[in-house]
Order: structure tokens, then sequence, then C-alpha cells
């Protein structure tokens, strides 16, 4: 009866990130992490490598996601390839730093990661700020680099498609949010594939991980999740281009919110 819930549960997970993952351009971790958290500890897996194994399921996940999502995204001209190829190098260069702090780190560090950043990005993306820049085009020169090495380090250790950060900074430097949620959606891939990898090298051989795992990665979570993401995106994408922009805005920030206080608990409570 408990893997019937676990399946259900990941089920669940997988519709809804798909749905948010076309919607808000984001691989649609910000859902799959803390909802597989919560199931692998219904089951009874070690709480030192819950997290560890949400995120990383959470980001293989992201993989076909991202694929669909963006193939959506690209029929209706919704992604910025210039950002693309500017960002997507300095991308994985942060992926590879989040993997080496994750080896490192326990699971409540993880957990606050994931709820301080949820929290600042819902701030931005609820509040009236949709005119408000930082900047008239993404940043370049020197500092540059910074944003898109800080999205694939955070992205990796939240478990997440790099949406909920590109998609903010994206916002912030002049574009529209329908653009930006569309490009987001490709850097999930960019993120998810390095990572992953990561996850699979650091977790192998861990003596507390559930059966059915290739390192971090649970190949269940996997297998059930990742075809109700895919089935899923192109509904999200299609109700992302029926919305408003200040409604898409508030409906991000309201829900990173939620997610945010969730996994505020799971990490301080």
């Amino acid at each position: 009866m408990e893997i019937v819930s676990l399946v259900v549960a990941m089920l669940l997970a997988g519709a809804v990130g798909g749905v948010l993952a076309g919607l808000l351009g984001i691989g649609g971790g910000i859902v799959i992490v803390p909802v597989l958290e919560a199931a692998l500890a219904f089951v009874g897996v070690d709480p030192s490598v819950r997290m560890h194994i949400a995120v990383a399921t959470s980001l293989a996940t992201i993989i076909p996601t991202s694929i669909s999502s963006a193939r959506a995204h690209y029929r209706r001209d919704s992604i910025d390839f210039n950002v693309i190829r500017y960002w997507s190098p300095w991308i994985v260069v942060g992926a590879a730093a989040g993997i080496g702090i994750a080896a490192n780190v326990g699971a409540e560090f993880l957990a606050a990661v994931f709820a301080i950043v949820a929290l600042t990005v819902a701030i931005k993306m609820a509040l009236p700020l949709d005119d408000k820049n930082l900047a008239n085009d993404i940043p370049r020169g020197v500092f540059g680099p910074a944003i898109p090495v800080s999205i694939g380090t955070v992205s990796t250790l939240m478990g997440i498609g790099g949406g909920t950060l590109s998609v903010t900074a994206m916002t912030l430097s002049n574009k529209p949010i329908h653009l930006a949620v569309g490009t987001a959606s490709l850097f999930g891939l960019v993120i998810a594939l390095p990572a992953t990898l990561g996850y699979i090298i650091s977790g192998w051989d861990n003596a507390l991980l559930p059966a059915a795992s290739l390192g971090y990665v649970n190949l269940l979570g996997f297998a059930v999740i990742s075809p109700a993401t895919v089935l899923f995106a192109p509904l999200g994408a299609k109700i992302a281009h029926a919305l408003p922009r200040r409604q898409l805005s508030i409906l991000f920030g309201v829900f990173l919110f939620i997610v945010a206080v969730r996994m505020g608990l799971r990490a301080f409570g």
C-alpha cells in the first residue's frame, strides 16, 4: 500500500510539475522536490539522504520535461537564443560547482537553500514590479557571467531547472515575461544534464539509498514522474500564452511562497 501511495504521489507531482514547466518556464522541480521528499519520508527512507534523492531525481526528470516544454515555446517563437548562447556555458560551470557543494553538505542545508531562494523570488514576482528593471538588457562584461553561474549553482542545489532564477533575472533585465519563460524552459536541459550525472556519481554506493537507485537518482521516481511531466508541459505552455503578464507573475509568486514555507519548515522546524 505504501508503494501504491508513493507512485500516486509521484504521478501527481509529475502532472503538476509538467503544467508548471510550460506555464512558468520552470523544470517542475520546485513542485517535484518537496512532494518527492515527503513521499520518501512516508516510505521510511533515511532523512540524511531524502533531500539528496529528491533533488537528484527531480533534475533527472527535468531532462525530458525541458525538451517538451522548450519545443512548445519554440513553436510560439518565445525563446531568446542570444541569451541561450551567452549563458549556457556559464550555467554548466555553476552546475558543476553546485554538485561539489551538494556532495559535502547535509539535507537541511539543501532544504534551507530551497526555502530562502524560493521565498526571495516569490516576493519579487508577486509584487507589482514588472516595469522595474535593473538593466536594459542582459548584463555582459567582466561581471556578466556571475548571473548564469549563480543560476547553475543554486538550481543544482535546489533540484530545479533554473527557471525560478532565470525568469527573475531576465525580467529584471528588461525581457518580457513570456519570452523569459520560454527561454528558461531550455535552460532546464542545460542544467539538468550535467547535474544529474554529478548526483549519480556523488551518490554511488551509498548504503542508505533505497532500491532502484542509480547514485542519488531514484529510477522508480524517474520512470513514474517523467512521462507525466512530458505529457502535461504543453498544456502549461498553452495556458501561459493565454494569461496576461501580471497574472502570470502573481501566479508564479504565490506558488513559490507556498513552497518556500513548506521547505523552510523542513530546514528550520
